[in-house]
């Protein structure tokens, strides 16, 4: 078939020791990730370890790839995957973008009173007018909000923790099914507030370049064609829900018939084969060797 490949780079929650080992088997990424400041590895899901390490995973992994598969013909990003597609299309270097990463989890952990923790929730089952009616019930509208849109029934809000705990079993007592994630901050939400002007500024200092591959938005799921559109949609997608629906929609429409996820995890390429069945989605987690990757691509172009 003509190949027409999607290339997709996830936030947070699968994140493991062991996320750079695939990619640290090509000789040439492990040169550049060596040239990469990276965080530690002992506290994997504190945000401010969390963004750049993923964003570096994401980006080693592409190094072990890029020259040896077609070029993507849509790159997308889920929350801080976002900074990951940026390199991935070739807005920012790699090194820029682990930067940015690093500044963006600085600047959402700024926005936290360690007095009034925050957190996200995962609400399956429960239509997204649904769970704004409960919120209004509750009396919580204006401080609980929809932080992603994963599908008509799956959201993730955002919110203090304590006004979270008091949503979850009214959540469940609806029918939903509820889990808390292991992300402290209200990210996609007005919470975060205070860190948009100064994230805005930091961008500055870094070179944009306009996209080489199609790069979609995460709050809207349009292309993105300039450098400054990249980093507006991303200051925007700091306090705006990301609708990671309208994405896989988009790339359904672009005639994408193959997705492969960069990792860690394969949220993203199971959402997107749950939603449009005739694309072909892998995650890089799936495969023993880069050789893997590059076969099955290979596969889907003969």
């Amino acid at each position: 078939m003509s190949l027409r490949l999607a290339i997709l780079c996830p936030g947070q929650g699968g994140q493991h020791p062991g996320m750079f080992d695939l990619a640290r088997s090509d000789a040439g990424a492990v040169r550049q990730i060596a040239a990469w400041t990276l965080p530690p590895m002992d506290d994997l899901f504190a945000n401010r370890h969390a963004q750049p390490l993923l964003v570096g995973a994401a980006c080693g992994m592409w190094e072990a790839l890029r020259t040896r598969i077609p070029q993507p013909h849509r790159v997308a990003g889920y929350s801080v995957g976002e900074v990951s597609a940026l390199a991935v299309a070739g807005v920012l270097d790699a090194s820029q973008a682990i930067r940015l990463a690093t500044e963006r989890a600085r600047l959402m952990d700024a926005c936290v009173d360690p007095a009034a923790p925050q957190g996200l929730l995962a609400v399956s089952g429960m239509v997204r007018d649904s769970v704004q009616g409960l919120l209004t019930q509750t009396g919580l509208r204006e401080h609980v909000h929809i932080a992603i849109e994963n599908g008509e029934d799956q959201v993730i809000l955002g919110g203090l923790a304590r006004d979270l705990s008091v949503l979850q079993p009214r959540l469940e007592s609806c029918g939903a099914g509820v889990h808390l994630l292991p992300v402290a901050i209200a990210s996609h939400t007005p919470w975060m507030q205070a860190a948009v002007a100064p994230l805005t500024a930091f961008m500055q200092t870094l070179q944009f370049d306009a996209p080489k591959a199609p790069l979609l938005a995460g709050i809207s799921g349009a292309v993105l064609t300039s450098g400054a559109g990249a980093a507006n949609a991303l200051a925007l997608q700091t306090i705006a829900p990301v609708l990671w629906s309208h994405c896989m929609d988009a790339l359904a429409e672009a005639g994408v018939n193959a997705a492969l996820e960069l990792g860690p995890g394969s949220a993203l390429s199971r959402m997107l084969a749950a939603r449009h069945g005739h694309v072909a989605c892998r995650s890089v987690t799936e495969f023993r060797s880069i050789a893997g990757i590059v076969s099955w691509i290979k596969r889907l172009s003969d």
